[in-house]
């Protein structure tokens, strides 16, 4: 397991000058030996997205860090996970466990630790297969997949179609960032 730091905010303006923008601490663990063989730079591509993601939006609470942790797992743990947290069986592609729920606030963290936003899971078949029968790179897939569920770690759902519009135009507004094409394949 890696742990990475990653400025993930622009610097803001004030009277005095720039402030730095929290940072974001993630934890990478490569449970799928499948990941580094089908994507040398798996964990970099990550960690890249999921700073993205975490950078596109205001998070109020000024300097401190944050904490997210990623597992690259195989069908089987995710399918596992997804049975235990989920009630379904099989496999999905990406997997959310935030740290807050709902309108529960996480408690209190301890003077300079950082806020824990929770866990995303990404499994390599269901992620390969996908990308496969998309006819997209699986390193543009993994991109989404990350944002999509950091995403889903800072509140944002698609339960109705008025949040899964607003999630979905921010999904493509952060991969256009980084270089990947719209998942969804609309115009906006």
């Amino acid at each position: 397991m890696s742990i990475m730091k990653a400025n993930a905010n622009k610097a803001t303006n004030d009277e005095a000058g720039m402030i730095p923008a929290p940072t974001l601490e993630i934890a990478i663990e490569i449970a799928s030996p499948e990941w580094t063989a089908a994507l040398a730079d798996a964990e970099t591509i990550a960690e890249r997205a999921l700073a993205a993601a975490y950078g596109a939006l205001d998070h109020g609470d000024g300097d401190r860090p944050a904490e997210v942790s990623l597992v690259l797992a195989d069908d089987a743990m995710v399918a596992d996970l997804n049975r235990d947290y989920r009630g379904k069986e099989g496999p999905t592609n990406v997997l959310s466990f935030a740290q807050q729920e709902g309108d529960m606030p996480a408690g209190p963290a301890l003077p300079g630790m950082p806020e824990m936003l929770g866990d995303v899971v990404i499994a390599f078949g269901v992620t390969a297969a996908e990308a496969e029968d998309q006819g997209i790179p699986l390193a543009d897939h993994l991109s989404h997949l990350c944002v999509h569920g950091m995403l889903h770690l800072l509140g944002f759902d698609h339960i109705d179609t008025d949040e899964a519009d607003r999630m979905e135009r921010l999904e493509t507004d952060i991969l256009g960032g980084l270089g990947v094409p719209d998942p969804y394949g609309k115009e906006r």
